[in-house]
């Protein structure tokens, strides 16, 4: 039976060389069915030389039009665009043209570089926003100067009384015992001090602890009982001893006439705790000092102070000529080159030295209640000023012993001083 469609034979086929074939000859390639655009041939038209394609007995091929296969165009497969491919125009997989390897485009360097700027500066504020809530709220507002009566008229600039109080609240037995403090009960001031702020360089002036003060009238800071004048006078640290910081500030209004803006007050181990937090404080001593009470222990020259030293060092006063009042001097010092120490960008900048140092001294510092984290930032920056040389340090102004042996300001300079500052004017008093 005959497979082949009708009008082609075995004899169309020719002479063929391989199976079924008597010819020696090898068998010439197959002829495949050609491929071409464009309409198909219709029947009877002349393909090679005007015979019909495969012996003029095969049926006309469909062909592929527009995803279908039909009848009236003839039939493409697709291999001479590389459709085959799927890629238009007739590109292959690898094609620089085809969309899967087109190259990537430039960096925009300039719309990166907008972004970071905005992501960082972002991040930097809410950290810093983060971080004031944070200060802010370990902050122990305990001081209500409002209790304070019969204050003196304001001035220009601001006045911060700071007191370094021996509290040693918090403290271990093994603290107390490092640290020299002793366990005393209840706490006194060991150092107090003004610190005037201005348009012009800021003014530290010490208090000595054994000042002759008169006590004035006073409201109980707990009981609010009034308490009147009787003229009793004592040293100005037996004024803190007796109702705590509201009568000590207003004891110092009532004896200088100055009016006290903020107070601000830190205890033996936030003190220690601060130094040490911050790697210590460098100080050029004068002289070597020994002293059993305080725990000093110090050679003569240069060299980084610990918590331990340094709070031994502010509280020496037995092994010093000038006793109190050489004390004063070296608190002045010392606490001027703590607070530049703060203020370097190696502590600002490093959050590992920043958060300790703010935590170590926020935990224990005592302040009023109206004070804020700005009024404490610039507190300290004066007080780093006054490290630096921009401003003045010195002691109160003192006309010598009073007669029940306490330290007796020297009225006349004193007043010229408090009227200065009053005025925010360059100070001309030399102290002590």
């Amino acid at each position: 039976m005959n497979d082949w469609p009708e009008g082609y034979t075995g004899d169309n086929r020719g002479s063929r060389y391989g199976r079924g074939s008597s010819s020696a000859q090898p068998e010439s390639a197959r002829v495949m069915r050609q491929v071409r655009r464009g309409p198909a041939a219709s029947p009877g038209q002349a393909g090679y030389g005007g015979a019909p394609p495969y012996g003029g007995g095969v049926p006309q091929q469909p062909s592929y039009v527009d995803g279908g296969y039909g009848t009236g165009d003839g039939y493409d497969s697709g291999y001479n665009t590389g459709q085959v491919y799927g890629a238009p125009g007739g590109r292959g997989p690898g094609d620089p043209g085809d969309g899967m390897y087109e190259p990537r485009p430039a960096p925009n360097w300039r719309r990166r570089i907008k972004v970071t700027a905005i992501t960082l500066v972002t991040l930097l504020v809410v950290t810093s926003v983060a971080t004031y809530f944070w200060a802010d709220s370990k902050l122990n507002r305990d001081v209500d100067l409002s209790m304070v009566i019969d204050r003196p008229e304001a001035g220009e600039g601001t006045n911060y009384l700071i007191v370094g109080s021996d509290s040693r609240k918090g403290m271990s037995a093994e603290e107390k015992k490092k640290l020299h403090t002793g366990s005393a009960e209840g706490k006194r001031t060991d150092s107090m001090m003004i610190l005037h702020t201005g348009g012009g360089a800021p003014t530290l002036i010490s208090l000595p602890r054994d000042s002759n003060v008169t006590i004035p009238s006073f409201k109980g800071s707990d009981s609010g009982k009034l308490y009147p004048n009787t003229g009793r006078q004592t040293k100005l640290n037996a004024a803190y001893a007796e109702d705590g910081p509201e009568l000590l500030v207003r004891t110092v209004e009532a004896n200088t006439g100055l009016h006290i803006d903020h107070y601000v007050e830190i205890g033996f181990a936030g003190f220690a705790n601060i130094v040490d937090a911050v790697g210590g404080v460098e100080m050029d001593i004068p002289q070597d000092i020994k002293d059993t009470k305080s725990g000093a222990d110090l050679k003569k020259g240069k060299q980084t102070l610990d918590g331990e030293q340094a709070l031994a060092f502010v509280r020496t006063r037995y092994a010093l000529a000038g006793s109190d009042l050489d004390r004063t001097k070296n608190q002045q010092k010392f606490l001027s080159a703590l607070a530049n120490q703060v203020a370097t960008p190696g502590t600002v900048l490093n959050p590992f030295k920043l958060y300790p140092t703010m935590s170590a001294g926020l935990d224990t510092l005592v302040v009023d209640k109206d004070m804020s984290l700005f009024d404490l930032a610039s507190m300290f920056w004066a007080m780093k000023g006054v490290s630096g040389g921009e401003g003045k340090s010195m002691n109160m102004p003192i006309a010598g012993n009073a007669a029940n042996g306490n330290l007796q300001w020297d009225t006349a300079k004193m007043k010229t001083l408090v009227n200065q500052l009053k005025n925010d004017e360059t100070v001309t008093v030399s102290g002590n």
